[in-house]
């Protein structure tokens, strides 16, 4: 089992590949599937800001599109130094594959910090609710 202090070193490292020239705010994310393989991710900005993908959406494409489909948790560092929680489309996304899923986020001032996904989207809904 992957621990939590190494997911957050790979987020890290993932933060390092992040293409920020405009808001120079730099994330990365490294999503643990449930078969034990790490996805990473970082930001991708745009000039047209709305095609900007966020790290956690870019480690979870990244993760279906080679077939992983079940998810355990996911760690987010951004170059600020603060928490960077997941925005509401990037809860959305992740609450598909992980409903059940923990969040860590890291602070170099405050440490690790771990959620459920349901407590940062209490009310997310997946295909099954959709009736």
């Amino acid at each position: 089992m992957m621990e939590n202090h190494e997911l957050v070193v790979l987020a890290k490292k993932a933060m390092e590949k992040s293409y920020a020239p405009y808001s120079k705010f730099k994330v990365g994310a490294a999503l643990l599937g449930k078969d034990g393989i790490v996805y990473l991710g970082c930001n991708v900005e745009n000039a047209s800001f709305g095609a900007t993908i966020c790290a956690e959406r870019t480690a979870l494409t990244k993760a279906v599109s080679e077939g992983a489909r079940e998810f355990e948790k996911i760690a987010i560092v951004a170059s600020s130094g603060e928490y960077a929680a997941p925005c509401g489309i990037c809860r959305q996304v992740l609450y598909e594959f992980m409903p059940d899923g923990e969040v860590i986020l890291d602070s170099s001032e405050e440490g690790m910090k771990v959620m459920k996904l349901k407590d940062l989207l209490p009310m997310g809904f997946r295909g099954e609710d959709i009736k």
